[in-house]
Parts: structure tokens; sequence; C-alpha cells
């Protein structure tokens, strides 16, 4: 008996050590693999791109069913008695909303934006509201703001209502859950525009299209923190509540909602922020509103007229993510004196009372004459930088000298390259990457999402889309880790650079666009500059928290045997900090591509390019097929950037 348990014991340590020696040496297995794949797919498979034997052309399908869509929208039943219920509450839910805040006017509107960020904030982002609100109406925006803010109402509240209905259902249930989590994953992947023409299919160009893609893109993050907050529930309340007997839905009344309080404003501030973001790009399919603005002045290139817009979205921004980000950050601390109804009482009554006050002045309407238009002198300023930056400037060269040289040095040898590569070396360059980084899973997703966008037909579009998400991740990650790293090391540096990046982190990614057009014009390095600018908050922050995590004690003992500063960053900090190093590789990733997509609106071609043309021209079967690929390409680019633990043992 003793001897079998001994060797069994034995057999077990002998497949532990295999086990944690084969993962110790997992990439150099790997590589070794992928390098004997590639002489023998030399020899037997050749180069080229993507075959045209292995391609579907769902081009004419697509147009047949886009056809008989459009054929059908006012006949057939499904339309008439459910899609067509859906558009018709959309759009009477919108006007009503709409017509609500212009019977506010401008001083009732301002004046409960003031009045709800000093019940939930505090006075002073109480008047950073009325001067934000005060800003879009002297900007001559206050039309388009108020359109904006309806859509958004509408948005937000069947996005907040769906996602805690998912939420709930995940939180309370673990199968639900691991159903639920691959969805919401490849959601949060898939760039905004990728959403925009599956709703156009079904409900045509207009509001009710617009709100629903807001709905579908801004529904992830409440579903994912709602299940967040009520699977991680105090386990101590919930056995003393289940121990005093109440049932499961007393203990979600009084347990679970309650301890999951934070999780879910902070669901409520991230819903509203991408519902923002998406309502401002849903201006592409006719959502109206500072969005339609935007878009409209980036066609004509009229810089003046872009920021004259892009200024009340901004604000917009800033303004809700304080005021929730606020109301989260309360949760806990002691009440105010008085009942809460109380106080929710001046809000109305000085928001009626402000209304009624503008009515009886005869202003319900900011009047033209309080107006004050920049769109001019940007435009001259652009002029002016047109003449002595672009071009010509000594030493360094102009903004459009740097364009074309970040195109021609760097862009097109990395398209020109990626497209040069054989396809069946790109799948095994793919799944090499995965394979390191994650699991047999993630590289076998990878890898038939690569795939899947050579059999759409659209191969060398991608890769070119594919070579501004590449060039634009190294520049992010450049500045960013150089940046965040800086900031870890000095408190006044961070302390500098969170106001800019709390600001630059709410803006809606359409925004990004409108300096870079003023300072490079348009093309390919334009929207690579966008992409920079918009990923950048987000690799900064995690990197900077990353080393600012790293145990003060391992650092202290590093510094007590001698290690200088530049000993302890690279063989401490980084390697400890690695994780949080890899997570911002990935979000930079994700957005990058995000902006990079949208860079099709200011020549960034690609598929982009083909998603605005679809979408412009009606032809939603090009349409259609480039956003398949946007989201295969993204689910990818995700896989092979995500980390993934692996099991290496029943030990492990």
């Amino acid at each position: 008996m003793t001897a079998t348990v001994t060797t069994a014991r034995t057999a077990g340590l002998d497949a532990s050590t295999t086990a944690s020696s084969f993962a110790r040496h997992r990439t150099g297995v790997v590589l070794v693999g992928a390098l004997a794949l590639l002489i023998l797919g030399a020899f037997l498979i050749g180069g080229g791109t993507w075959p045209a034997s292995l391609t579907v052309d769902l081009t004419g399908p697509l147009g047949d069913v886009s056809d008989w869509i459009i054929d059908n929208r006012d006949t057939h039943p499904l339309f008439l008695y459910f899609f067509g219920h859906i558009s018709n509450a959309v759009v009477l839910s919108v006007r009503g909303v709409y017509l609500v805040l212009l019977a506010a006017g401008w001083a009732g509107v301002t004046a409960a934006a003031g009045l709800i960020a000093w019940r939930v904030a505090g006075i002073r982002l109480a008047l950073t509201a009325v001067a934000a609100f005060l800003l879009c109406a002297l900007l001559g925006m206050w039309v388009p703001t108020m359109q904006t803010l309806a859509l958004m109402v509408v948005a937000v509240l069947a996005s907040v209502i769906l996602g805690a209905l998912l939420g709930l259902a995940a939180g309370l249930s673990d199968r639900v859950f691991r159903s639920l989590r691959p969805v919401l994953d490849t959601m949060q992947v898939m760039p905004a525009f990728a959403y925009l023409l599956p709703v156009v299919l079904v409900f045509g160009i207009g509001v009710p299209a617009a709100v629903l893609a807001t709905v579908i893109y801004a529904t992830p993050p409440m579903a994912r923190l709602t299940a967040l907050g009520l699977r991680d529930a105090d386990a101590g309340v919930m056995e003393a509540a289940a121990s005093l007997g109440a049932t499961g839905r007393q203990r979600l009344l009084t347990a679970r909602l309650p301890l999951a309080r934070k999780e879910l404003l902070l669901g409520l501030n991230q819903t509203i922020m991408m519902a923002l973001s998406m309502a401002v790009i849903a201006s592409v399919i006719g959502a109206g509103g500072l969005g339609d603005r935007v878009y409209q002045a980036l066609a004509s290139v009229d810089v003046g007229a872009a920021l004259a817009a892009g200024i009340p979205i901004v604000l917009l921004a800033v303004v809700l993510d304080r005021v929730t980000a606020a109301a989260g950050n309360r949760i806990g601390t002691a009440p105010q004196a008085g009942p809460a109804w109380s106080g929710w009482a001046v809000v109305v009554a000085g928001t009626v009372g402000a209304a009624v006050v503008a009515r009886l002045a005869a202003k319900p309407t900011w009047p033209d004459a309080w107006t004050v238009g920049i769109a001019e002198p940007v435009n001259e300023a652009v002029g002016w930088m047109t003449d002595h930056l672009y071009s010509g400037v000594p030493v360094i060269g102009g903004t459009a000298d740097w364009a074309a040289h970040f195109t021609t040095w760097i862009l097109d040898p990395v398209r020109d390259g990626l497209q040069w590569l054989p396809w069946w070396a790109l799948l095994l360059l793919v799944a090499v990457l995965a394979m390191v980084i994650g699991t047999w899973r993630t590289t076998l997703t990878a890898v038939l999402a690569t795939a899947a966008i050579g059999v759409l037909g659209v191969w060398d579009p991608a890769l070119n889309t594919l070579s501004q998400v590449l060039a634009g991740v190294a520049v992010t990650l450049v500045i960013g880790f150089a940046v965040g790293i800086a900031a870890s090391r000095s408190e006044r540096v961070e302390r500098l650079l969170r106001p800019v990046l709390d600001v630059f982190q709410t803006m809606p990614q359409f925004v990004y666009l409108i300096p870079v057009v003023a300072l490079f014009g348009v093309g390919r390095a334009p929207a690579v500059a966008a992409a920079v600018i918009y990923a950048l908050p987000a690799v900064v922050r995690i990197t900077t928290q990353g080393m600012n995590s790293v145990d003060p004690v391992v650092m202290e003992s590093s510094r007590s045997l001698g290690a200088t500063g530049m000993q302890q960053l690279r063989k401490v900090q980084l390697p400890l900090a690695r994780p949080a190093l890899l997570l911002a590789v990935n979000q930079g990733v994700v957005l990058v591509l995000a902006v990079v997509v949208i860079g099709g609106l200011v020549g960034g071609g690609a598929l982009g390019y083909d998603v605005v043309f679809g979408l412009a021209q009606g032809d939603l079967a090009t349409g259609l097929v480039a956003g398949a690929a946007i989201v295969c390409l993204g689910l990818m680019l995700d896989r092979v950037t995500q980390p993934t633990q692996r099991r290496t043992g029943k030990g492990a």
C-alpha cells in the first residue's frame, strides 16, 4: 500500500514537473513549431494574397436581403407589428423629451442642470454645469444640444433598463453569466461603426436607428457592472440575511442591490458616456443634433463649424461624467440633513420657477443677439496655419510634411509589408501571438476571426486598416508608457496630468477628428493621429496605476541593496507591473481601432471608408461586409493582446 502511494505521489510530482517545465519553455516550443510550419508552408503553399477560391461573395445575398427588407418594410407583419411599434415608440419618446426640453427653455434646462448637480455633487459642480449649458447657448448650439440631450435621455433610460435586467440575470445565475460573458466581451471590442449598419438595415436612416444603435452599444457596461456588483456581494451579509429567514427576493432587495450600489452607479456613468459617444457617431445615420453639425462640417472641411459643435459635446460629456461619478463617490458618506425628498423638491421648484420667469420675460429661447460665432475666427486661424505651419517651416518642417513623412515612412511600408506577407503566414503569426499570450481557445478564436476576413473578400482593405492600427498602437505605447512611468515617479506630474486625462477620457470619439483635420488636413495620418490622442489617456492611466501598485516593500528592499532608479525601473517595477502593462496594450489596441475606423470620414480609407460609403450610398451589402470584417479584426486584435491565465496542473 505504501509503495503504491509513493508511486502515485512520484508520478504526480513528475507530471507536475513536466507541466511546469512545458509552461516555462512554452514560448520556445511554439516558436520552433511555427518556424517548422513556416518552412513547410513556403514549399507546399508558396506566397500570395488570400486566394479567390477561398472567398465567399456575400454581396449578392446581402443585396437581396437588403432589397427584400426595403420592399417589405411597409407591408410585412414583422415590420408592421413589431419593428414598426418599436420605431414609433422611439420617435414618440424622443419627440416627447425634446418638447419638454423646449418647453422648459434655456433657463429651465440650465437651472435643472445646476440644481441636479448641486443635489448630487455639490456647489462646485453645480456652477460647472450652469456654465457649461450657458456656453452651449452662447455658441449658438442650444437647439442641437437639446436634440442630442433628448436622444441621450431615451437611449440611456433604455440601456440602463436592459443592462440592469441582463446584469440581474447574470448576477443570479451562473449559467446565464457564462453564456452572457463572451457576448459582452465581443460587444466590448466592436468599434462603434459596426453597430450602425444592422439597425439601418432594419429601421432605415433616422432617429429610431440612431437610438437603437446607441442602446446596443451602451448596454454592455451596465450589464457587466450590475452582474459584477451582485456576484461580489459580501458573503457574510448574504448568509446573515438567509439565516434570518429572508426569501430570495428579500435578499435581493434588502442585501444584494444595496451592496451593489457603487457598481450600479459606475455602470450608469459608463452607460451615459458610451451613449453620448454613440449618439454623436450616429449622426451618420440621421441622429441629428450636435453630431450632425460636426459630421456636416467635417464633410466640407469646415473646422470652425465643427469646433463650434464639438465644444458643447465635450461640455456635455464632462458635466454628465462628473455628476454621475460624484454621485457614486458619495455613497456611504454621511447623509444630508433633512428628508431626502426636500432637496429634490427644491430642484423641481427651481426648474419650474426659472422656466416661468424666462417666459414672463419673453425670452423662452436663447436670443440670437447673445450668441458668439467662433467658426469664422477659427477658420481664419486654420487658414493662417495652412499658410504658415503646414509646410515650409525651417528645420522642423510643417504639419502637412509630418503627416506625409509618417505616411511614406511608416504607414505605407507597414501596409505593403502586411499585404506582401503570404496569407497563411499571417494566420500563422496570429496563431503564434495568441498561443504565446493566451490559450488554445483564444488562439482558435483569433485565427478563425482572421480567416473570416479573407473569406469575406476584404483581405487587402483589412490589412490597410490593420497597418494603421499597428502604427497608431506603436506611437500610443511609446508615448503612453513614457508619460505613465513619469507620472508614477512624480506626484507633481501625476497631479498635473489628472485633469487633462479626465477631460480627454470623457470626450466622444468623433470630437478627436476636429483638431487633427485642422492640423494635418485629411488622409490616413490624421486618422492615426486622432486614434493616438483618443487611446493615450487610458494607456497612461493604466500604466501609472500598474507602476504605483508595485509593493513598496519590494521597492525599499531593492533600494537598500543599492539599486539605482533606472535599475529599480527595469528590474523591479516593469516586471512586477507586467499584467497592467499588458492590459494597457490591450486597451490601446481596442481604442485605436475604434477611431481608425471612424477615420474613414477624414480620408482614412480601408474598412472605415467602406462602411461610410455603404451608409452614404445605400450600398448596405458593401457596408455590412466591411462592418463584419471590422468586428473580426477587433476580435483578433483583442485576443492576441489579452493575457489569459493558463492551468499548468492540479497544483497550479
